[in-house]
């Protein structure tokens, strides 16, 4: 009884003492790196590690230049504080980011510095969302009336090829005709799935099977010959999607990868969950931020995007492939969106690899 009592008075004096700065520290959602005044690496918080792939103990005692390549200040600066928005930095084991780089000056501790690095790949796409969606909106538009106005006279064509086919009609031709207008037929059947406006069915969702399900899928077509691996955390809570459409997403990701990798010596694909504490994001200007912690990742060992459409990637008829229609990834981030997430590409870790990462909300409190 008595070791029960001083168990209990231990934990409430822990209480009123409150965490630890190292505790407080750890847990920062925001990366942050503390040097000394000879920009030596005295502390690296656990995002920071995710951050730049790399520990806080190999970091420690290290000169912050032979970790990346800070952004260079300017000879009239202000010793108390520095920032560098929206720049790319190089990291010395290879790779770049794209980051905001906030120095600032330490009270009481001459040449100490804090390094805030705020990730902003994500927060980039986000910023275009709005445009995003509005070219979304005019495409789907354009899609639905194209749609329309090009279906009826094509099977109209069809028709009038298969009438004149016969024994003494040249069928090549007429094959051609008919090919051709399926051909045109199953694009305009992509273009209409682009454009279903119908509101999806969210519920809290077992992610799980569904990732199984698209991995088997892909398994067994058009990924083949690609290894799929997975690395999930066991822990994820519900999560609140459309069954149907994330199992969309995820195959038309998977497919979108495996074809980037038809030219990769061992192709390999990642598909890795994880829970984001702290991530969050507003649906429009204007609206409350809402949580979206749950984080699907498909990952890829190929090239990557062509650098000049990277940022435009999904936009509606954006494509990097010379027979590509640029639907599939528009239409995976609609489908997202509808969903009330978001979904970004990025070229990440060492070696450098293609990030798929799609950002949900949990299905429970």
């Amino acid at each position: 009884m008595r070791r029960i009592g001083a168990a209990r008075r231990h934990d409430v004096m822990m209480m009123e003492a409150g965490p630890s700065f190292a505790e407080l520290f750890a847990t920062l959602p925001v990366a942050v790196i503390v040097v000394d005044p000879e920009f030596r690496i005295t502390y690296a918080n656990a995002e920071c590690e995710t951050l730049l792939n790399l520990s806080e103990r190999l970091m420690r005692g290290q000169t912050l230049g032979s970790v990346l390549d800070a952004p260079r200040a300017p000879d009239n600066r202000d010793d108390r504080l520095f920032a560098a928005f929206d720049t790319e930095i190089d990291l010395r084991r290879g790779g770049r980011i794209r980051l905001d780089y906030i120095e600032a000056a330490v009270t009481d501790w001459p040449g100490w510095r804090t390094i805030t690095l705020h990730h902003v790949a994500g927060s980039r796409r986000l910023g275009h969302s709005s445009d995003r969606a509005s070219a979304a909106r005019a495409a789907i538009g354009a899609a639905a009336m194209l749609a329309h106005e090009i279906k009826n006279p094509l099977s109209g064509i069809r028709g009038a090829a298969q009438l004149l086919a016969g024994p003494r009609t040249d069928n090549q031709l007429t094959t051609l005709i008919t090919t051709e207008v399926d051909r045109i037929a199953a694009l305009i059947d992509r273009m209409q799935d682009f454009t279903d406006t119908r509101p999806l069915n969210i519920e809290p969702s077992n992610i799980y099977p569904l990732l199984d399900h698209a991995r088997r899928v892909a398994l067994a077509g058009f990924g083949r010959d690609v290894t799929i691996e997975e690395r999930f955390d066991p822990s994820l809570p519900p999560v609140l999607v459309d069954p149907d459409a994330l199992l969309q997403v995820v195959l038309n990701l998977l497919k979108n990868g495996c074809e980037a990798l038809t030219a990769v010596t061992n192709p390999r694909i990642l598909l890795s969950t994880a829970y984001r504490h702290g991530m969050a994001v507003s649906p429009s200007p204007g609206r409350p931020r809402r949580p979206l912690p749950i984080e699907v990742c498909v990952i890829d060992n190929g090239p990557g995007a062509p650098e000049e459409i990277a940022d435009h990637l999904f936009d509606p008829f954006i494509s990097g492939k010379p027979e590509g229609q640029g639907l599939g990834l528009s239409l995976v981030d609609k489908l997202v969106r509808d969903m009330g997430g978001i979904v970004q590409y990025a070229r990440e870790g060492s070696p450098l690899s293609t990030v798929f990462r799609i950002l949900l909300p949990r299905g429970s409190a």
